[in-house]
């Protein structure tokens, strides 16, 4: 595990800025389908420290993966405004994440930065260091976020995407989702499953 003075610099602001943002576009996404509830709990707010959770902060720091507070919704809210507004809401998070390492790329594609290995420094992070690790933690949280499993985003767009027969099958093993996403993490990442789209786009991404 890379715990250079340089990554832990580098998931510090990546911390400040992809996770605050991430549960901001919750907020925002909610907020606009009606639902106050983020705004009462002072969640629709950029402001980090009203969403970083202690201990997925400490995790994102010393193993390069970690998670916030989520943002309070108020599904009778939601469903009151339009069907597809707990969908839209649970999709905006992953959706930052996206947006955030397309333009993080954006500098490799017309040429201001180039990806030189060689020259990553493991003290003061370099430009391009710190642009590709933005870009792949973005990405690992976008693409983590949408496996169709409580408690996590994907499981709401796939509810609403999902034919009767799907969506009751889903309602039957909610209480288990939980243990099946572990499973899925430890078989993901012990097989690599979990990091190949991740390393794919990344790659596609930075050239």
């Amino acid at each position: 595990m890379d715990l250079s003075l340089a990554t832990i610099i580098t998931n510090l602001i990546i911390l400040l800025i992809a996770f605050p943002i991430h549960e901001f576009a919750h907020a925002w996404a909610a907020n606009t389908f009606g639902d106050d509830t983020p705004r009462l709990y002072g969640r629709l707010t950029l402001n980090p420290l009203k969403h970083l959770d202690v201990m997925g902060s400490l995790m994102l720091l010393i193993a390069g993966f970690g998670w916030a507070k989520p943002v309070p919704v108020s599904g009778y809210a939601l469903a009151r405004h339009s069907r597809s507004a707990p969908m839209w809401v649970a999709a905006a998070g992953p959706l930052s994440n996206l947006a955030m390492a397309l333009l993080a790329a954006i500098p490799f594609k017309i040429g201001l930065v180039t990806l030189d290995p060689a020259q990553f420094s493991n003290t003061i992070p370099t430009l391009d260091q710190f642009l590709v690790y933005f870009i792949t933690i973005n990405l690992l949280l976008a693409f983590f976020n949408m496996i169709p499993l409580s408690p996590l985003d994907g499981e709401k767009v796939l509810m609403f995407f999902a034919p009767p027969s799907i969506v009751q099958a889903m309602e039957k093993i909610r209480p288990y989702q939980p243990l099946i996403l572990l499973a899925v993490v430890f078989l993901g990442s012990r097989s690599g499953l979990l990091y190949a789209p991740v390393i794919w786009l990344r790659n596609l991404l930075v050239g």
